[in-house]
């Protein structure tokens, strides 16, 4: 450990944020935040939004956003779709016409909840051209699937450390553009902690406004590096090799998706449990067999169960995975 005001800091926080802007592709400003991403996603509300924004719901994430927004006392417009389906372009559209008033658009890019990839580049056009700040939670997206804010118009972009970037918790980024600065310039009673301001005016002296989780901070340093090293088309190719492999072993299994065909997220899938048998029950026998499965989220804790595809993982992982899942589906009958 070092001072987090000494000079190995500054070049730590120098160095890092160049990378993660290299990885981004932004020109935008990027901030580390010590805290999780629902840190930063309350910190988009109160910089971002006076009274009213929209707020699209695909899953329980999409719900904690609009959840967050009312908490801060903000009016919330909510576009919901029914369980597994993502929010398609033309309905954002119908909805922003009815909605004019609203400041901004928040999106889940993909829902965790139920492994869904929202269409974001098409929902961004549609943001964009009735002239709304865009707020994407990219949470189990960023690091996983390819994301370049500025070329889609997205205005606060944030994900946090522990989930496709595959380091411990505590840390979150985030890009934020110009636009959203210069709202967050503007408006009052925003709260001190998160102020986009405040994180402005430290970056100019390569630090935090508060105290950075520093072990997190050099994680992600070398996170990115070795992405530099292997090169970032191969690095994003190996996640869709993955993510492939994944999706054809269930299939193998019988088993099937919760998320509507097409829109499945490559960094998470949402697997519907096998009839008369809950999902929380083969996540319990996998982890006696050594392997960590993700248990169904929220309303879905009974009827799905969840496979992670993040962070440090081989082919070979994979395949155990799928085999000693193909055993635990024996064991209760189910093949």
């Amino acid at each position: 450990m070092f001072s987090h005001r000494g000079e190995e800091y500054h070049r730590l926080h120098r160095d890092t944020v160049s990378r993660l802007r290299w990885f981004l592709e932004t020109e935008h400003r990027v901030f580390l935040f010590p805290s999780s991403s629902t840190g930063v996603m309350e910190a988009s509300i109160r910089n971002c939004v006076r009274r009213k924004l929209l707020c699209t719901v695909t899953g329980e994430f999409g719900e904690r956003y609009a959840g967050v927004a009312e908490a801060n006392g903000r009016e919330v417009v909510v576009l919901q779709t029914e369980p597994g389906d993502p929010v398609l372009p033309d309905r954002l559209d119908e909805e922003l016409r009815k909605h004019p008033e609203v400041e901004a658009v928040t999106i889940t890019y993909c829902e965790t909840s139920v492994g869904l990839l929202n269409p974001l580049p098409r929902l961004a056009e549609v943001v964009k051209a009735h002239g709304k700040l865009l707020l994407v939670d990219a949470v189990s997206a960023l690091g996983g699937v390819e994301l370049c804010p500025d070329r889609l118009g997205v205005d606060v972009c944030f994900a946090g450390s522990q989930k496709c970037l595959g380091l411990p918790p505590g840390l979150a980024v985030a890009s934020v553009s110009e636009e959203a600065m210069r709202r967050s310039r503007e408006m009052v009673n925003k709260g001190w902690y998160f102020d986009f301001e405040r994180f402005e005016r430290s970056q100019e002296k390569d630090e935090t406004p508060v105290t950075p989780p520093i072990p997190q901070i050099l994680a992600l340093n070398r996170v990115l590096r070795m992405v530099e090293e292997k090169g970032k088309n191969r690095y994003f190719q190996e996640y869709a090799s993955r993510a492939r492999r994944i999706l054809e072993g269930v299939r193998r299994l019988g088993l099937t998706l919760f998320t509507r065909p097409g829109y499945e997220s490559p960094t998470i899938f949402c697997l519907n449990s096998p009839q008369g048998l809950s999902g929380l029950e083969i996540c319990r026998r996998m982890r006696e067999k050594g392997i960590e499965l993700a248990r169904g989220y929220g309303r879905l804790r009974e009827r799905t169960f969840r496979i992670g595809n993040m962070g440090y993982l081989t082919l070979e992982d994979v395949d155990e995975m799928l085999q000693k899942l193909g055993e635990v589906l024996g064991e209760l009958g189910i093949r």
